[in-house]
Formats: structure tokens, C-alpha cells, sequence
């Protein structure tokens, strides 16, 4: 399985497990009191006079960079109950925009959408998980923050390998990696070798694939790294995650070809990195697995 686009095999899902979720409490795609109950370490930031001198002159005298993100993907990017958009992204974007002296305006989109607003000067970058892949290097380049692979999970006590899953059940949100490529691959290697099936069980949005899981509905479910570890950090105890993290591949935020931006993001992510802000706002998501040590501008 390659992992050129692992995001992008992703629609923009509505939320259709609302009412399910608020009557099992399990797990869910908004941020409040059911949220994992830890207090968050807030990154506040000052100004970095060497990174914003190498913000565009157009964003400069704007004052605000404007950001691209398709909801829900938590703990990326979803809507709390005030309807504002947060996550491990948005606060990340926020942080880097601080550095450079700017507020980040934060505004939802289509994925699909968000690289053309990049190239059309509507937008001037994206927050939304977007896996570096060579077909997206062709249009815009990116800058390197963080890396995820597949990560499968189950319910507490119940011990699943991913590579020896013949006959069970396993719950994938629909047009992801995980629905279109893990799973169907591995159920082929089961019945090549003689054994039985993988039953994959669709749902149209992650949160109910991980209620299924949480109430041992399925044995197990397959899912993007830091989708599977949120939602088993949200699970009070009801999920666990089921082996390792595998084709693993960077995600980057998208600018325009050639644009000043570029390097100034990398500076500013290459200053949370080593300052140890990064750490700070990742683990206030549970996704310290994937941050890298060395962002950097990647073109095609």
C-alpha cells in the first residue's frame, strides 16, 4: 500500500453520528466536557522579528494569513459545540502565525477546494492533515510539520494483530486509506493464504466507527495514527490501539509554488520544534508520535 494520499482519499464527511454518540458517550468529533478531561498547556507566543521579516509583503501589511481546513478530522481539525473550528492543526497554525505577527483566519473548506484557493491567491495555505504527495508537489509546494501512518484499535482487553485479523471485524470510515486500501489488502493476503475474509463494516464518519469499536460492535478498527490515538484517549478506557504505526508518510501545509511563505513557515515550525512548544501543543492532542524533528519546504 502507498501512502501518497492517505488524506486525499477522504471526502468532506458530514457528521452523521450526533445522536448515537451523545447516547453512548463514547467518543465524538467535538471538543467539550466530553473532550479527554485534561487540561491543556496553552502556547502563547511572541512575535519573532527574524520570522515575520520573511513573511510576503502582502500578508505582512494584511496582518492575517489566511488558512484553509476541512472539518471534521479529529483531534486535527472539528468543530467544538460553539461551532469554532479547533484541533492539533488549528493550534499549531495559530501558533506559527503568532511567531510571524499575524492572526490566523481560519476558514472552512472543501479539501478538494483548498489547494485551487491556494493557487488562485484566495487562500494562502492549508491546515487539513494533507499528505506530501508528487502529484500535489506538481501544483504547490509544502512545508513538513508532522508524520502519520495507518494505526488500527480495539476494545479494551481485546488483543488484535492488524497482520493476523483473518475472520474479524474491522470498522473503517468510508473513502479513507483505510477503507479503499489497509483493510482489503489484508482480507486478500487472508484468502490467498486459505483463510478467512477480513468483514469490513463502512460507516460515514469516524466517530462512528470508533463507537462501534468502544462497544465491541466490530473487533477492530483501521484509521489514520492520530485519529486512532485520540479516539482511544477519548474513550475513557473503552479502546485500546492494536499494534504499530505503518506506512507512515510526512503531512505538510500547502503554499503556492515558489512563494516566500514557504520558508518562513518552515522557519517558524523549525522554532516550535526546538523551543518545545510543538511537544507542548501535541501532547495536548495525544499526538506526540508524530512530530519530526526537521520541517522543512519541500518542492517538486
Amino acid at each position: 500500500m502507498t501512502p501518497t494520499s492517505r488524506r486525499g482519499l477522504r471526502a468532506a464527511l458530514a457528521l452523521t453520528a450526533t445522536a448515537a454518540l451523545a447516547l453512548t458517550g463514547c467518543t465524538t468529533n467535538t471538543e467539550g466536557p466530553q473532550d479527554s478531561g485534561e487540561p491543556r498547556e496553552e502556547v502563547a507566543l511572541e512575535v519573532d522579528e527574524e520570522i515575520a521579516a520573511l513573511v510576503p509583503a502582502d500578508i505582512r501589511e494584511r496582518g492575517t494569513l489566511v488558512v484553509g481546513s476541512n472539518v471534521p478530522y479529529a483531534p486535527n481539525e472539528f468543530k467544538n459545540e460553539q461551532g469554532e473550528i479547533v484541533g492539533f492543526d488549528i493550534d499549531v497554525v495559530k501558533a506559527v502565525a503568532q511567531l510571524m505577527g499575524l492572526e490566523a483566519d481560519v476558514r472552512e473548506s472543501d479539501f478538494e477546494k483548498i489547494i485551487p484557493a491556494i493557487e488562485g491567491g484566495t487562500m494562502d495555505m492549508g491546515a487539513s492533515s494533507f499528505t506530501v504527495n508528487d502529484e500535489r508537489l506538481k501544483t504547490v509546494d509544502f512545508v513538513t510539520y508532522f508524520e502519520a501512518g495507518i494505526q488500527w484499535a480495539s476494545a479494551a482487553g481485546k488483543d488484535v494483530d492488524p497482520d493476523d485479523a483473518c475472520g474479524l471485524t474491522v470498522a473503517v470510515q468510508r473513502t479513507t486509506v483505510s477503507d479503499q486500501e489497509d483493510v482489503p489488502a489484508r482480507s486478500k493476503a487472508c484468502t490467498d493464504a486459505g483463510k478467512p475474509a477480513i468483514e469490513k463494516v463502512q460507516f460515514d464518519s469516524q466517530d462512528e466507527a470508533s463507537t462501534a469499536v468502544a462497544l465491541g460492535k466490530v473487533d477492530a478498527m483501521s484509521a489514520d495514527s492520530p485519529i486512532s490515538a485520540y479516539a482511544v484517549k477519548q474513550s475513557e478506557g473503552k479502546m485500546q490501539l492494536a499494534g504499530d504505526v505503518f506506512d507512515a508518510a510526512p503531512y505538510g501545509w500547502p503554499v503556492r509554488k515558489g512563494s516566500e511563505l514557504g520558508p518562513a513557515l518552515e522557519a517558524a515550525a523549525k522554532k516550535l520544534a526546538e523551543s518545545g512548544d510543538f511537544e507542548k501543543i501535541a501532547g495536548n492532542w495525544g499526538v506526540e508520535d508524530g512530530l519530526i524533528d526537521d520541517p522543512q519546504v519541500r518542492k517538486g
